[in-house]
């Protein structure tokens, strides 16, 4: 018989498509998610997961949910999580709540429940400002940018007066997290690592950059930029840019992140690893933007590029992807081209409600923006 498979998160943009992809690869697959109305709304379960995936309502927090959960399962991918870098700043209880505790709840019932492989989604906001190499070639990793610099507009960072140039991020540099939220997601791995190797519970954490794809969710404005730019496209607005647009990201397609989850799961070589998934290339957010706006054919809405700046944002992070290559044999297969195409196709039919100008209210009243 196939392994049972739960999906904490399950319901969730990144859980629902690992869903469907197990289950095409003959997995038995079991979802627990709380249904949270700010990711979810009232839509309740993705209608496109599969018949046999089993369904549980409940909360990554209770433990007694949690241990229903885990009965006879083979391994586990833990999504379930609090998302958002601006909301997280005032939101702090609810994310070290549902982040952080909701971790310790689930390792907790591991220990006494083990299985033969867990996963945990990591995010790539753990490193705050990715790697650079200064004037002489020489790579650095430099500080979060300072509120003076940021009240000055001066957005890109420079060591010893000269400036720095963004490069790909490995695995090796040193976590900076600059975010509630991104504090919460390395709290996530390193619990999960350390227990995992305590408890010999083969562990993996999986850095995930920017991930798009259809049934992400459009009511959101704190998470995926290319779902809430498309939210505003959609209602006839333009998008809204921080800083001046040149912030760099790496953008990956759903359907790598699954693939890269499929390849974890099957693969002794992931084991007590961190890795980068993402899509190895980078973009500006112009960049984005526009092909956004020509995906949706709405080249007539100009962005409003702000030069507002957010608490808790960086700058440059893209992803150095060779480590999840050479381990993983992990291959990014979806262009920006084919992705933005299968995005747009779906979002034709789609509603969109834009929440945009009421999370820019509540960070400014907050004083989060500058």
């Amino acid at each position: 018989m196939s392994d049972r498979i739960l999906i904490t998160g399950g319901a969730g943009f990144v859980g629902s498509h690992l869903a469907v992809r197990l289950v095409q690869e003959g997995y038995r697959v079991r979802v627990l998610d709380n249904l949270t109305e700010q990711v979810h709304g009232q839509a309740g379960w993705p209608g496109y997961l599969p018949d046999s995936v089993e369904r549980i309502q409940g909360d990554i927090r209770n433990f007694n949910q949690v241990k229903e959960a885990l009965h006879g399962v083979d391994a586990v991918f833990h999504f379930a999580a609090a998302v958002g870098v601006g909301q997280s700043m005032y939101q702090i209880d609810h994310y070290t709540d549902v982040n952080n505790r909701g971790t310790a709840v689930l390792l907790e019932v591991l220990i006494k429940q083990p299985v033969k492989k867990l996963v945990v989604a990591s995010s790539m906001s753990v490193y705050g400002e990715g790697c650079y190499l200064d004037g002489e070639g020489n790579m650095y990793s430099p500080a979060e940018r300072s509120s003076e610099m940021l009240r000055a507009r001066q957005w890109e960072l420079h060591h010893e007066q000269q400036e720095l140039h963004p490069v790909p991020t490995p695995e090796s540099k040193t976590p900076s997290p600059s975010s509630v939220y991104a504090l919460s997601k390395y709290d996530q791995e390193r619990l999960s690592l350390m227990i995992g190797a305590a408890y010999n519970i083969p562990t993996t954490a999986l850095r995930f950059f920017n991930i798009y794809g259809p049934y992400q969710s459009l009511s959101n404005p704190y998470t995926g930029v290319l779902a809430i730019f498309s939210s505003r496209f959609l209602n006839g607005k333009a998008p809204v840019i921080f800083e001046d647009g040149r912030q760099r990201r790496d953008f990956v397609s759903v359907h790598d992140i699954s693939q890269a989850c499929l390849l974890t799961l099957e693969s002794n070589k992931a084991d007590g690893e961190v890795f980068n998934i993402g899509s190895g290339e980078n973009y500006s957010i112009n960049e984005i933007a526009a092909k956004v706006a020509e995906a949706l054919a709405c080249e007539n809405l100009s962005p409003l590029v702000t030069g507002e700046c957010r608490v808790g944002d960086i700058r440059h992070c893209f992803a150095d992807i060779e480590k999840a290559k050479t381990l993983l044999d992990y291959r990014p297969r979806v262009s920006l081209e084919d992705g933005m195409s299968e995005l747009a196709q779906w979002l034709q039919d789609q509603p969109a409600d834009d929440r945009v100008e009421i999370m820019r209210s509540e960070l400014s009243s907050r004083g989060l923006s500058l």
